[in-house]
């Protein structure tokens, strides 16, 4: 502490008692001139410190010792804090209106000091737990201030240091903590800078890596991230293309999981917003076996899982994979065959027009003979009996213009709908 420079802001601290007051957090202060940082650059020993101030330490006064902690230095880089900057930032925002009214929670000195040192400490994951739980039990205000304080960014980072480090257990459990902690955050639409950052590649990278790995509240917590950002324009070939199958796959698995049906339904609005987008994704799902999963889970569903479940069956039979692979399945038929009718106009009209696809792409003999023993024949006549023109009916009747003659030699067929269909001459 004998250096000109550390004597000289000593002096001036005395001369100017204020500098050393408590108006401004602790770690805010330049270790050097104990005044508010404004452009706080880090060394190699982690410290933190006033650019300015330490370039004069190095180059001015031709120190080779860290200031703070007197380590001998060998590298003279300085990496820019943004994430400490940006605390400063939004504490002196804060400070310029506090005579109005206070825009900081009760909680933010502690949520300044953990987000200011939670990236360079060893213990991160205690850090991130006691982030956790003030964020649990605080107020709207809370979390409003822990977004504003950078808190999301550096969730973020931490999150992402699995692409680096994917398989150190620390940084693991690091990045399943900062998702459990991402979750306790209000996420929506509006609040465009957050989904920014959480659509960034190496974010959609790290949480699709802790989606196949990750615990089961990890997964959890990722397919629910997942599930907010689907309205955002959000761009999963950078997911895909990085995990390839694997991705559906684990969005499949928990879709099946029974046990957290809160998982199962954000993987399913998650699998819509990709299928939708991409007729490729389409195909990667149908390899990942996504045909199977849905038809096997259907029947069980309630109705607006249901409506989901062959909404995005209808995505995939409009693939001729997709196409195939339902048939294969041998209960496609049946399982579909039920819900019309049964469950509400949405899961019909969706019904019918799976029927349909497969009903125009050259059906085998077994379809159409399953398609009359499970009785989807005899459905798609009550539905020729609704009042109206519709699209559905066209396509019902399409369906009888191509197969009628067919299904009309079955002893299974009534003989009423023949009169109905006038399938009792040889030609429609």
């Amino acid at each position: 502490m004998s250096t000109p420079l550390l004597l000289s802001a000593y002096n001036n601290n005395q001369e100017n008692p204020n500098n050393l007051s408590m108006d401004f957090p602790q770690h805010f202060r330049c270790p050097i001139s104990m005044e508010l940082m404004k452009d706080p650059v880090t060394i190699s020993t982690g410290v933190t410190y006033e650019r300015k101030n330490v370039e004069k330490w190095f180059y001015t006064y031709k120190k080779k010792t860290c200031p703070a902690t007197m380590q001998a230095i060998h590298s003279f880089d300085m990496t820019p804090n943004h994430t400490l900057k940006r605390l400063i930032l939004a504490w002196q925002s804060g400070k310029s209106q506090s005579n109005s009214s206070s825009s900081f929670s009760i909680k933010h000195d502690e949520l300044v000091s953990l987000l200011n040192t939670i990236e360079s400490s060893p213990f991160k994951v205690s850090s991130l737990k006691k982030l956790k739980s003030i964020v649990e039990v605080g107020d709207h205000d809370v979390k409003d201030d822990f977004k504003t304080c950078g808190g999301v960014e550096v969730l973020v980072r931490i999150i992402q240091q699995i692409l680096i480090e994917i398989s150190d257990f620390v940084t693991f459990r690091a990045c399943e903590e900062a998702l459990s902690l991402l979750i306790k955050l209000p996420i929506v639409l509006e609040e465009e800078e957050t989904i920014k950052i959480l659509l960034q590649p190496g974010c959609m990278k790290s949480m699709a890596i802790m989606l196949q790995r990750g615990s089961a509240e990890a997964r959890f917590c990722t397919v629910s991230i997942f599930q907010r950002i689907t309205k955002a324009d959000c761009n999963w070939n950078i997911v895909i293309e990085d995990q390839g199958i694997e991705f559906f796959k684990s969005l499949l698995e928990i879709l099946s999981d029974e046990l957290c049906s809160k998982a199962s339904s954000c993987a399913l609005q998650v699998l819509i917003d990709i299928l939708e987008k991409s007729k490729k994704s389409r195909l990667k799902a149908i390899e990942a076996g996504a045909i199977s999963t849905l038809v096997e889970i259907l029947p069980d569903s309630n109705k607006s899982k249901c409506e989901k479940i062959m909404y995005l069956i209808k995505l995939l039979c409009e693939c001729a994979d997709g196409r195939m692979g339902f048939i294969e399945h041998g209960l496609g038929i049946a399982v579909i065959s039920k819900k019309i009718l049964n469950i509400s106009n949405v899961a019909t009209k969706i019904g019918a027009k799976i029927l349909s696809l497969i009903c125009n792409s050259n059906p085998t003999e077994k379809v159409l003979e399953d398609m009359l023993t499970y009785g989807a024949v005899k459905k798609l006549v009550t539905l020729l009996h609704i009042g109206g023109s519709s699209s559905t009916k066209d396509r019902v009747l399409k369906i009888f213009k191509l197969h009628g003659d067919k299904w009309k030699k079955n002893p299974c067929f009534p003989y009423e709908l023949k009169n109905y269909l006038g399938l009792g001459s040889d030609s429609l």
